[in-house]
């Protein structure tokens, strides 16, 4: 992971959902959302990538998803369209969630767009969540799959919500897909579960060394989006969202953070070869 990399700038979404029942609310609510973005855009320095929350094109609830057949979307859908659209406006990359479908069968995934290719990669979440307000496993598929690509020399992999509670997944693709970027697409409901949410993320920025974005969408019952850098103290805190409103806030990462919390603590290289009993 070379320090001589250009920063890398992003913008982070922690956008509002609101509660729609038609295709006709859905496609607003996505141009709409398309618009903001623009125009915040507009009155800054371009990004290199746009970042939105976990299936930000619905409401997350049982009753939207009992509404999957209506709502979910294969990739040459409206919202992949009006999505690619954004993109070659602003010239920039986009990540955004949405329900998938494909071959009759739904995921929750994250969508990879750009200017000149369109649809680059898709994400579909790995560990389904079934407790609190989650109720996942009764409507969508499991991934079986690490998604990791390439962005101004940066490393980078999505992850979707209940998959950072699982360090496998973030070391793995540290450690043996170099990742040195991870961002984490949430919908993170305030039931019991949520005050634990921002302790997963900085542990798995800090123990891994890397950049992590934690998106939520916005809201009163969601909202509280984190930006971890590679070694947090007083001087290098962690980055914190509105805990109820929408707010879009770019962030640049300097490969050279990486670089200097390795080399001054050096967790990763002083793992032991074995750890089995």
């Amino acid at each position: 992971m070379a320090g001589n990399r250009k920063p890398l700038r992003i913008l982070g979404c922690q956008t509002l959902v609101p509660d729609f029942s038609s295709l006709t609310q859905r496609d607003r609510h996505v141009s709409e959302l398309c618009d903001r973005i623009s125009k915040y855009l507009s009155e800054r320095t371009p990004v290199d990538l746009v970042v939105l929350p976990e299936l930000v094109t619905i409401p997350y609830s049982r009753e939207t998803f009992e509404s999957l057949p209506l709502f979910a979307e294969t990739l040459s859908g409206a919202s992949t369209e009006a999505f690619i659209e954004l993109s070659q406006k602003i010239n920039s990359s986009i990540l955004f969630g949405m329900p998938y479908e494909s071959d009759s069968r739904f995921f929750i995934s994250q969508i990879l767009v750009d200017p000149r290719e369109g649809v680059v990669e898709i994400y579909s979440k790995m560990h389904l969540c079934h407790y609190g307000a989650s109720c996942e496993k009764d409507f969508f598929e499991q991934g079986n799959k690490l998604i990791t690509f390439d962005l101004c020399g940066w490393k980078v992999a999505p992850l979707i919500c209940y998959d950072i509670r699982f360090p496998e997944m973030a070391r793995s693709l540290v450690l043996e897909h170099g990742v040195d970027f991870l961002i984490h697409a949430a919908a993170y409901y305030r039931d019991e579960s949520f005050a634990t949410w921002p302790h997963f993320a900085v542990t798995r920025a800090m123990e891994n060394q890397i950049f992590l974005l934690s998106l939520n969408r916005a809201g009163p019952d969601y909202g509280g989006s984190i930006f971890c850098p590679p070694w947090i103290d007083d001087d290098h805190p962690v980055v914190c969202f509105d805990q109820l409103s929408e707010e879009f806030r770019v962030m640049e990462l300097n490969s050279d953070a990486i670089t200097q919390a390795r080399e001054r603590y050096t967790f990763l290289v002083d793992r032991h070869l074995k750890y089995s009993v």
